[in-house]
């Protein structure tokens, strides 16, 4: 179910925004709902990126190659 909500902004700002939006073929209110998305999923995103980083914490770097060797085909 959707809900509406009001929010507040300078007036040149949505002026602005809406012709951006327009220009792209979509609507500021499309444009509003898929920032929702992505804020409220950055979080789930950092954690994921943790998590994978904590997983692959096993890996240790080894010995620094020299140029030579990075280039030894």
């Amino acid at each position: 179910m959707k809900k509406n909500i009001t929010l507040s902004a300078e007036e040149e700002l949505i002026k602005t925004a809406r012709q951006k939006a327009q220009r792209e073929h979509s609507t500021l209110n499309h444009e509003f709902r898929q920032w929702l998305l992505q804020y409220v999923h950055s979080n789930l995103k950092r954690n994921e990126y943790q998590s994978l980083m904590q997983s692959l914490s096993y890996a240790k770097p080894g010995k620094k190659f020299s140029r030579d060797e990075m280039n030894e085909r």
